[in-house]
Protein backbone atom coordinates (compact mmCIF):
# COMPACT_ATOMS: atom_id res chain seq x y z
CA UNK A 1 0.00 0.00 0.00
CA UNK A 2 3.03 2.45 0.65
CA UNK A 3 4.43 1.97 -2.63
CA UNK A 4 0.56 3.09 -4.28
CA UNK A 5 0.46 5.90 -1.95
CA UNK A 6 3.90 6.83 -3.08
CA UNK A 7 2.91 6.63 -6.61
CA UNK A 8 0.05 9.08 -6.22
CA UNK A 9 1.45 11.36 -3.64
CA UNK A 10 4.60 11.89 -6.41
CA UNK A 11 2.52 11.96 -9.09
CA UNK A 12 0.16 14.72 -7.63
CA UNK A 13 2.97 16.59 -6.90
CA UNK A 14 4.46 16.93 -10.36
CA UNK A 15 1.01 17.15 -12.09
CA UNK A 16 -1.26 18.76 -10.14
CA UNK A 17 -2.31 22.60 -10.80
CA UNK A 18 -5.20 24.34 -9.52
CA UNK A 19 -5.97 25.74 -13.20
CA UNK A 20 -5.74 22.55 -15.09
CA UNK A 21 -7.50 20.30 -12.46
CA UNK A 22 -9.92 22.81 -11.88
CA UNK A 23 -10.60 23.13 -15.45
CA UNK A 24 -11.30 19.39 -16.34
CA UNK A 25 -13.57 19.21 -13.15
CA UNK A 26 -15.54 21.95 -14.76
CA UNK A 27 -15.61 20.33 -18.51
CA UNK A 28 -16.57 16.61 -16.07
CA UNK A 29 -19.50 18.16 -14.42
CA UNK A 30 -21.15 19.79 -17.56
CA UNK A 31 -20.75 17.07 -18.92
CA UNK A 32 -21.94 14.22 -17.05
CA UNK A 33 -24.96 16.47 -15.93
CA UNK A 34 -25.68 16.86 -20.16
CA UNK A 35 -25.42 13.06 -19.93
CA UNK A 36 -27.41 12.30 -17.53
CA UNK A 37 -30.34 14.96 -18.33
CA UNK A 38 -30.33 14.04 -21.52
CA UNK A 39 -29.73 10.16 -21.26
CA UNK A 40 -27.38 11.03 -24.11
CA UNK A 41 -25.49 7.26 -24.17
CA UNK A 42 -29.32 5.20 -23.55
CA UNK A 43 -31.61 7.22 -24.71
CA UNK A 44 -29.61 8.66 -28.00
CA UNK A 45 -26.78 6.79 -29.10
CA UNK A 46 -28.36 3.66 -28.43
CA UNK A 47 -31.17 4.31 -30.23
CA UNK A 48 -28.71 3.36 -33.44
CA UNK A 49 -28.13 -0.18 -31.77
CA UNK A 50 -27.58 -2.68 -34.84
CA UNK A 51 -26.51 0.77 -37.18
CA UNK A 52 -23.48 1.53 -38.75
CA UNK A 53 -24.07 4.83 -37.32
CA UNK A 54 -23.15 3.83 -34.10
CA UNK A 55 -19.70 3.23 -34.28
CA UNK A 56 -19.64 6.64 -35.56
CA UNK A 57 -21.82 8.37 -32.71
CA UNK A 58 -19.13 6.42 -29.97
CA UNK A 59 -15.78 7.83 -31.88
CA UNK A 60 -17.67 11.57 -31.56
CA UNK A 61 -18.47 10.37 -28.40
CA UNK A 62 -14.78 9.39 -26.84
CA UNK A 63 -12.94 11.98 -29.14
CA UNK A 64 -14.68 15.11 -27.56
CA UNK A 65 -13.75 13.90 -24.14
CA UNK A 66 -10.09 12.72 -24.86
CA UNK A 67 -9.21 15.72 -27.05
CA UNK A 68 -11.23 17.93 -24.96
CA UNK A 69 -9.32 17.16 -22.31
CA UNK A 70 -6.12 17.47 -24.48
CA UNK A 71 -7.24 20.88 -25.11
CA UNK A 72 -7.27 22.19 -21.63
CA UNK A 73 -3.41 20.65 -21.15
CA UNK A 74 -2.82 23.00 -24.13
CA UNK A 75 -4.73 26.08 -22.78
CA UNK A 76 -3.19 25.50 -19.14
CA UNK A 77 0.25 24.96 -20.77
CA UNK A 78 0.56 21.98 -18.88
CA UNK A 79 1.28 20.09 -22.66
CA UNK A 80 4.00 21.24 -25.09
CA UNK A 81 2.23 21.72 -28.65
CA UNK A 82 5.41 19.58 -29.69
CA UNK A 83 4.14 16.43 -27.63
CA UNK A 84 1.38 16.42 -30.34
CA UNK A 85 3.37 15.24 -33.43
CA UNK A 86 2.08 12.69 -35.54
CA UNK A 87 2.91 9.45 -33.30
CA UNK A 88 0.87 11.22 -30.84
CA UNK A 89 -2.40 11.33 -33.13
CA UNK A 90 -1.27 8.33 -34.83
CA UNK A 91 -2.17 6.68 -31.22
CA UNK A 92 -4.82 8.40 -30.29
CA UNK A 93 -7.02 8.32 -32.97
CA UNK A 94 -6.16 4.71 -33.12
CA UNK A 95 -6.96 4.17 -29.26
CA UNK A 96 -10.09 6.38 -30.17
CA UNK A 97 -11.28 4.07 -32.93
CA UNK A 98 -10.56 1.09 -31.10
CA UNK A 99 -13.38 2.23 -27.83
CA UNK A 100 -15.60 3.17 -30.67
CA UNK A 101 -15.97 -0.32 -32.44
CA UNK A 102 -16.63 -2.37 -29.47
CA UNK A 103 -20.20 -1.47 -28.05
CA UNK A 104 -21.62 -1.91 -31.54
CA UNK A 105 -19.10 -5.08 -32.03
CA UNK A 106 -20.29 -7.03 -29.30
CA UNK A 107 -23.96 -6.28 -29.47
CA UNK A 108 -23.56 -7.68 -33.19
CA UNK A 109 -21.75 -10.98 -32.48
CA UNK A 110 -23.80 -11.56 -29.65
CA UNK A 111 -27.02 -11.10 -31.64
CA UNK A 112 -25.76 -13.28 -34.20
CA UNK A 113 -24.99 -16.24 -32.24
CA UNK A 114 -28.33 -16.12 -30.13
CA UNK A 115 -29.79 -16.51 -33.75
CA UNK A 116 -27.98 -20.21 -34.04
CA UNK A 117 -30.07 -21.65 -30.80
CA UNK A 118 -33.58 -20.08 -30.04
CA UNK A 119 -33.80 -22.22 -26.73
CA UNK A 120 -30.38 -20.32 -25.83
CA UNK A 121 -31.17 -16.97 -26.67
CA UNK A 122 -30.15 -15.23 -23.80
CA UNK A 123 -27.07 -17.25 -22.70
CA UNK A 124 -25.52 -17.08 -26.29
CA UNK A 125 -26.30 -13.67 -26.55
CA UNK A 126 -24.57 -12.83 -23.15
CA UNK A 127 -21.45 -15.09 -23.79
CA UNK A 128 -20.85 -13.87 -26.99
CA UNK A 129 -21.63 -9.75 -26.16
CA UNK A 130 -18.51 -10.37 -23.20
CA UNK A 131 -16.08 -12.56 -24.83
CA UNK A 132 -16.49 -9.94 -28.21
CA UNK A 133 -13.82 -7.49 -26.71
CA UNK A 134 -10.84 -10.07 -27.00
CA UNK A 135 -11.39 -10.18 -30.45
CA UNK A 136 -12.22 -6.08 -31.40
CA UNK A 137 -9.55 -4.77 -28.79
CA UNK A 138 -6.58 -7.10 -28.23
CA UNK A 139 -6.45 -8.27 -32.17
CA UNK A 140 -5.69 -4.66 -33.09
CA UNK A 141 -3.78 -3.55 -30.21
CA UNK A 142 -1.52 -6.63 -31.19
CA UNK A 143 -0.93 -5.53 -34.99
CA UNK A 144 -0.59 -1.93 -33.65
CA UNK A 145 1.97 -2.80 -31.16
CA UNK A 146 3.63 -5.55 -33.77
CA UNK A 147 4.24 -2.88 -36.24
CA UNK A 148 3.99 0.70 -35.31
CA UNK A 149 6.58 2.86 -33.21
CA UNK A 150 7.54 4.08 -31.07
CA UNK A 151 6.26 1.88 -28.54
CA UNK A 152 6.45 1.12 -24.46
CA UNK A 153 9.25 -2.20 -23.35
CA UNK A 154 6.09 -4.21 -22.98
CA UNK A 155 3.04 -5.02 -24.87
CA UNK A 156 1.00 -2.02 -22.83
CA UNK A 157 2.08 -3.45 -19.26
CA UNK A 158 0.82 -6.97 -19.83
CA UNK A 159 4.33 -8.08 -18.23
CA UNK A 160 5.15 -10.57 -15.27
CA UNK A 161 8.07 -8.67 -14.48
CA UNK A 162 8.20 -7.10 -10.50
CA UNK A 163 4.29 -7.66 -10.12
CA UNK A 164 3.69 -7.19 -6.29
CA UNK A 165 -0.74 -7.97 -5.67
CA UNK A 166 -0.61 -7.31 -2.26
CA UNK A 167 -1.32 -3.71 -2.04
CA UNK A 168 -4.11 -3.91 -4.33
CA UNK A 169 -5.90 -6.84 -2.38
CA UNK A 170 -5.67 -4.12 0.50
CA UNK A 171 -7.60 -1.93 -1.63
CA UNK A 172 -9.92 -4.30 -2.90
CA UNK A 173 -10.78 -5.08 0.73
CA UNK A 174 -10.83 -0.95 1.07
CA UNK A 175 -14.49 -1.45 -1.72
CA UNK A 176 -15.88 -4.22 0.45
CA UNK A 177 -18.03 -1.69 2.35
CA UNK A 178 -19.27 0.87 -0.34
CA UNK A 179 -20.11 -1.44 -2.48
CA UNK A 180 -22.24 -3.88 -0.19
CA UNK A 181 -24.35 -0.20 0.90
CA UNK A 182 -24.51 -0.04 -2.73
CA UNK A 183 -26.18 -3.18 -3.25
CA UNK A 184 -29.25 -2.13 -1.29
CA UNK A 185 -30.04 1.11 -3.60
CA UNK A 186 -32.76 0.41 -6.22
CA UNK A 187 -30.50 1.60 -9.24
CA UNK A 188 -27.72 -0.88 -8.31
CA UNK A 189 -30.07 -3.28 -8.13
CA UNK A 190 -31.67 -2.41 -12.14
CA UNK A 191 -28.01 -2.61 -13.39
CA UNK A 192 -26.39 -5.66 -12.24
CA UNK A 193 -26.13 -8.89 -11.86
CA UNK A 194 -25.42 -8.51 -15.78
CA UNK A 195 -26.75 -11.81 -16.28
CA UNK A 196 -30.46 -11.67 -15.21
CA UNK A 197 -31.96 -14.68 -17.11
CA UNK A 198 -32.48 -17.83 -15.39
CA UNK A 199 -29.28 -19.90 -16.12
CA UNK A 200 -29.66 -22.66 -18.82
CA UNK A 201 -28.50 -25.57 -16.69
CA UNK A 202 -31.44 -27.72 -18.84
CA UNK A 203 -30.93 -27.26 -22.31
CA UNK A 204 -26.66 -27.48 -21.47
CA UNK A 205 -27.43 -30.36 -18.72
CA UNK A 206 -24.41 -28.26 -16.37
CA UNK A 207 -25.20 -27.64 -12.99
CA UNK A 208 -26.54 -23.76 -12.18
CA UNK A 209 -22.96 -23.02 -10.37
CA UNK A 210 -21.05 -23.89 -12.96
CA UNK A 211 -22.85 -22.31 -15.71
CA UNK A 212 -22.50 -19.01 -13.35
CA UNK A 213 -18.75 -19.33 -13.50
CA UNK A 214 -18.67 -19.83 -17.48
CA UNK A 215 -20.41 -16.73 -17.47
CA UNK A 216 -18.16 -14.85 -14.51
CA UNK A 217 -15.21 -15.86 -16.29
CA UNK A 218 -16.44 -14.31 -20.13
CA UNK A 219 -17.56 -11.35 -17.92
CA UNK A 220 -14.15 -10.96 -16.51
CA UNK A 221 -12.46 -11.14 -19.74
CA UNK A 222 -13.90 -8.00 -20.80
CA UNK A 223 -12.45 -6.18 -18.01
CA UNK A 224 -9.14 -7.44 -18.70
CA UNK A 225 -9.16 -5.64 -22.23
CA UNK A 226 -10.77 -2.50 -20.31
CA UNK A 227 -7.51 -2.36 -18.73
CA UNK A 228 -5.58 -2.99 -21.44
CA UNK A 229 -6.88 -0.25 -23.55
CA UNK A 230 -7.31 2.31 -20.81
CA UNK A 231 -4.33 1.72 -18.45
CA UNK A 232 -2.12 -0.22 -20.85
CA UNK A 233 -2.89 1.55 -24.40
CA UNK A 234 -3.80 5.16 -23.35
CA UNK A 235 -1.42 5.45 -20.42
CA UNK A 236 1.79 3.12 -21.07
CA UNK A 237 1.38 3.47 -24.24
CA UNK A 238 0.80 7.70 -24.88
CA UNK A 239 2.90 8.29 -22.30
CA UNK A 240 6.03 6.99 -24.51
CA UNK A 241 4.97 10.02 -26.43
CA UNK A 242 3.47 12.69 -24.07
CA UNK A 243 4.45 11.25 -20.43
CA UNK A 244 2.76 12.07 -17.49
CA UNK A 245 -0.07 14.12 -19.59
CA UNK A 246 -1.45 10.92 -20.80
CA UNK A 247 -3.30 10.28 -17.91
CA UNK A 248 -6.07 13.03 -17.39
CA UNK A 249 -7.27 12.71 -20.72
CA UNK A 250 -7.55 9.26 -20.24
CA UNK A 251 -9.68 9.34 -17.01
CA UNK A 252 -12.37 11.71 -18.41
CA UNK A 253 -12.72 9.00 -21.43
CA UNK A 254 -12.98 6.29 -18.80
CA UNK A 255 -15.73 8.33 -17.35
CA UNK A 256 -17.41 8.38 -20.22
CA UNK A 257 -17.46 4.84 -20.72
CA UNK A 258 -19.55 4.83 -17.72
CA UNK A 259 -22.27 6.88 -19.07
CA UNK A 260 -24.81 4.18 -19.55
CA UNK A 261 -24.21 3.07 -15.70
CA UNK A 262 -25.55 4.39 -12.63
CA UNK A 263 -24.24 7.80 -12.01
CA UNK A 264 -22.64 6.91 -8.86
CA UNK A 265 -20.69 4.42 -10.99
CA UNK A 266 -19.02 7.10 -13.52
CA UNK A 267 -18.44 9.33 -10.85
CA UNK A 268 -16.51 6.02 -8.82
CA UNK A 269 -14.85 5.67 -12.32
CA UNK A 270 -13.17 9.45 -12.31
CA UNK A 271 -11.38 8.39 -8.92
CA UNK A 272 -10.55 4.95 -10.04
CA UNK A 273 -9.43 5.72 -13.31
CA UNK A 274 -7.22 8.32 -11.88
CA UNK A 275 -5.51 6.46 -9.57
CA UNK A 276 -5.29 3.07 -11.61
CA UNK A 277 -4.00 5.51 -14.43
CA UNK A 278 -1.38 6.62 -12.42
CA UNK A 279 -0.47 3.27 -11.01
CA UNK A 280 -0.03 2.27 -14.46
CA UNK A 281 2.26 4.67 -15.16
CA UNK A 282 4.73 4.41 -12.50
CA UNK A 283 4.90 0.01 -11.96
CA UNK A 284 4.80 0.43 -15.97
CA UNK A 285 2.15 -2.89 -15.91
CA UNK A 286 -1.83 -2.83 -15.61
CA UNK A 287 -1.85 -6.05 -13.60
CA UNK A 288 -2.99 -3.70 -10.47
CA UNK A 289 -5.87 -2.47 -12.46
CA UNK A 290 -6.69 -5.78 -13.70
CA UNK A 291 -6.85 -7.35 -10.22
CA UNK A 292 -8.96 -4.26 -8.54
CA UNK A 293 -11.16 -4.31 -11.42
CA UNK A 294 -12.06 -7.99 -11.64
CA UNK A 295 -12.60 -7.96 -7.58
CA UNK A 296 -14.76 -5.08 -7.33
CA UNK A 297 -16.66 -5.87 -10.74
CA UNK A 298 -17.03 -9.89 -9.59
CA UNK A 299 -17.94 -8.55 -5.81
CA UNK A 300 -20.44 -5.89 -7.53
CA UNK A 301 -21.87 -9.39 -8.78
CA UNK A 302 -22.02 -11.27 -6.20
CA UNK A 303 -23.48 -8.78 -3.86
CA UNK A 304 -26.45 -8.54 -6.31
CA UNK A 305 -26.89 -12.03 -6.89
CA UNK A 306 -26.83 -12.19 -3.15
CA UNK A 307 -29.45 -9.53 -2.87
CA UNK A 308 -31.76 -10.77 -5.23
CA UNK A 309 -31.94 -14.07 -3.83
CA UNK A 310 -33.01 -12.05 -0.59
CA UNK A 311 -35.98 -11.29 -2.58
Amino acid sequence: MKKIIHYLLTHIRQDFTIKTYGLVTLFLIVCISFNYYVDLEDSIIDSYVGRPQRYLWYFLLYSFAYYGTIGILRITGQLAEKSLDKNFWVYSLFGMLVLSIEPEFSYSVGSYVSKLDNNLYYWNYKLAHELAPLVCTLIPLVLFYTYYRPRPETFYGLTTHKVDLKPYFIMWLIMIPPIIWASFQPDFLATYPTYRSPLPDEQLGLPKGILAFIYELAYGSAFVMTELIFRGFLVIGIAVIIGKEAILPMVVTYAFLHFGKPLGETIGAIFGGYILGVIALYSRNIWGGVAIHLGVAWLMEVAAWIQKGLK
